[in-house]
C-alpha cells in the first residue's frame, strides 16, 4: 500500500490551458484575451487586482472541466467568464496545487488558497450559483515570477 503522504506529494498530471480573462475594473465584464503578461507580485497585465506582493488573489484559476459540473447544477450553460476566474486549466486537478509552485509559459506562481464563491456570482447568474459552486470555485496564486501565458500552455507543478 502506497502511503497517503506518497499519494499527496505526486502530481504526474500536467494541466493545459484552455481559457483566459481579464477583468478591467471592478465589476466590469470580463475581457477575453488568448495570451496574457503576469507580472511578478501584481497579477496579470490588464485585471484590475490590486497589485501587491501581499495580495493573495492576483490570479485565480478555475478547473476547465468543473464548468460543466456547474452548468449542471443550475441548469443552464455557462461560460468561462460567466464564473469570473482569470484561467480555466484542463487536465490538473487544481486543489493538488495546495502549497505548491507551478508554472505556466514562463510564468511561476504560488497557491495562496480556495477561490470561494461571493453573493455576486448568485446577483449575476440566479439563484442556486452559489450553492452550485461551493467546491469548484478553483484557487487563487500570487505570480512570483513574470512572463506570456498562452491558450494551450502547459501547468506544470515545479518540485
Amino acid at each position: 500500500m502506497i502511503p497517503l503522504k506518497e499519494l499527496l506529494a505526486a502530481v504526474p498530471q500536467q494541466g493545459v490551458v484552455q481559457w483566459i480573462g481579464v477583468r478591467p475594473a471592478l465589476r466590469a465584464d470580463m475581457i477575453v484575451v488568448e495570451e496574457v503578461e503576469a507580472r511578478r507580485e501584481a497579477g496579470l497585465t490588464g485585471d484590475h487586482a490590486r497589485p501587491s506582493p501581499r495580495n493573495s488573489r492576483q490570479v485565480t484559476f478555475i478547473q476547465w472541466e468543473h464548468l460543466a459540473v456547474v452548468s449542471a447544477l443550475i441548469g443552464r450553460p455557462l461560460e468561462p467568464q460567466d464564473l469570473r476566474r482569470n484561467i480555466a486549466v484542463s487536465g490538473i486537478n487544481l486543489f493538488s496545487l495546495k502549497n505548491r509552485q507551478f508554472q505556466i509559459g514562463d510564468a511561476l506562481f504560488e497557491t495562496t488558497g480556495w477561490c470561494q464563491p461571493c453573493s455576486r456570482l448568485e446577483e449575476r447568474l440566479g439563484k442556486g450559483t452559489f450553492q452550485a459552486m461551493r467546491g469548484h470555485g478553483g484557487i487563487t496564486a500570487r505570480a512570483l515570477n513574470g512572463g506570456v501565458i498562452r491558450l494551450g500552455d502547459s501547468l506544470t507543478v515545479v518540485e
